[in-house]
């Protein structure tokens, strides 16, 4: 029997895999003026602008985000129907045009409508197609090529306020909006349309490159529908596991100078915390990535919020020097190790052929708990004068988590195993399709 060889990924029939990898990591950061990273510099500018205060413009924020948390799921289910390179060419126009308008905002009530739809359109809906389209193309190494994308899409949003806040001090707020704009047109466009492919199969390719034996055929992508998917208790603990992230780890750095300089430290210092987070972030998504193609999410879940917990307690005595910067490694690593088991866990859990809206639930419910988070530390807070209460309350959400994840089987057989499909009067190519497993 001959031996079967791999081709180089940059011929005209190399494995494509990588070049998506590379792409998603684009639109990822591109996603970064719909980020808080990304929004929060405009926050002051707008406050002396438009002549609010910053309760009406984070009240404001807050219902943005939520509302706009709710349309995730619809864009998940676009994504199964019409595939990526379509729905984010659609993303791509819309997120330009809502930037675009942003520049004109004039009251609170404008401004608010804005932050629905750069939340939903940024935050979500680029930041949930960028990540999924990878899972379409890996399956043994999915986790180190979803860490891949994620590392470098978090880096380049890093980078978002050095831009802007000299870019805003040149041409002011209004402009500087035209211009995120116009650079998402520029980016998203181009790669949607020229670089992105839905699925190996559209170019005859398999997942991780894997070289066809001679007369075969690559297979149709397999898996579970998003109403099967919720019927599972592991939905529910990668979907609680990752809005307990969000929610407190947002939470924290909402708050984080003034956490942070109640403990001691100046507002220099408490600003350059972020630094160490974002630093060991960095590394653990990469880890994260290649602990999950050898060791599954429920390890990782219960790592993650066992050092979410263990953050949020390290707060409440934090002090100056080495304890502010292990407290910041330490909350860096625990949101972003969540976040690479829910990326690579789900599809490796439920298949990829329903892996849009599955996620879209999942995206739409951390959204939403990412925006409540800052308000309940805020009112506990005002209540009694400190965050301390609110950090050891809420670790103990993070060990709940962590002690059902060890209690859990990951269900690796649903997404892997042969199955024979029959169908009950489908809706939308979801809800009544059932699996028998063999």
């Amino acid at each position: 029997m001959p031996l079967l060889r791999r081709p180089r990924a940059l011929t005209p029939d190399g494995f494509y895999g990588w070049h998506i990898v590379a792409f998603a990591a684009v639109t990822l950061t591109m996603s970064a003026p719909g980020q808080t990273v990304g929004i929060s510099l405009f926050i002051d500018p707008l406050i002396a602008d438009l002549g609010v205060s910053r309760s009406m413009i984070s009240t404001s924020y807050l219902i943005g985000t939520v509302t706009g948390a709710f349309a995730l799921p619809w864009v998940g289910r676009a994504i199964d129907r019409f595939g990526t390179r379509r729905v984010l060419v659609v993303i791509g126009l819309v997120f330009g045009a809502i930037l675009m308008a942003m520049s004109l905002v004039s009251s609170i009530v404008g401004l608010t409508a804005g932050f629905v739809g750069v939340r939903m359109a940024g935050q979500g809906a680029l930041a949930l197609t960028s990540t999924t389209v990878v899972a379409h193309w890996f399956e043994k190494r999915r986790g180190l090529a979803g860490g891949v994308a994620a590392a470098f899409g978090v880096l380049g949003m890093s980078s978002a306020p050095l831009l802007l806040e000299g870019l805003i001090a040149d041409v002011g707020w209004r402009t500087a909006w035209l211009i995120e704009g116009a650079a998402v047109w520029a980016v998203v466009l181009p790669v949607a349309l020229l670089g992105i492919r839905d699925r190996p199969a559209d170019l005859g390719q398999v997942p991780d490159g894997v070289p066809l034996a001679p007369g075969s055929s690559p297979q149709p992508a397999a898996g579970l529908t998003r109403a099967q998917a919720l019927r599972h208790p592991y939905f529910w603990l990668v979907t609680c596991a990752l809005a307990t992230s969000a929610m407190l780890g947002t939470a924290v750095a909402f708050h984080q100078i003034s956490l942070l300089t109640s403990r001691g430290l100046t507002a220099t210092e408490a600003a350059a915390n972020f630094l160490p987070q974002t630093v060991a972030g960095l590394v653990a998504t990469l880890a994260g990535g290649w602990l999950m193609d050898r060791f599954g999410g429920r390890l990782l879940l219960v790592s993650a919020m066992g050092m979410l917990a263990g953050a949020l307690l390290w707060a409440t005595v934090v002090s100056p020097g080495w304890s502010a910067l292990g407290f910041g490694m330490t909350l860096g690593v625990a949101q972003n190790v969540a976040r690479a088991a829910e990326n690579t866990g789900l599809p490796n859990a439920f298949g990829v052929r329903h892996i849009g809206a599955i996620r879209g639930v999942v995206s739409s419910v951390g959204v939403a708990a990412s925006a409540v988070g800052p308000l309940v530390f805020a009112a506990v807070f005002d209540a009694t004068g400190g965050y301390g209460p609110a950090l050891a309350g809420s670790a103990a959400i993070p060990v709940g988590i962590a002690i059902w994840a060890a209690l859990t089987t990951e269900p690796h057989a649903l997404a892997q195993q042969p199955a024979t499909v029959t169908t009950d009067t489908p809706e939308h190519g979801d809800s009544n399709t059932s699996l028998t497993l063999e």
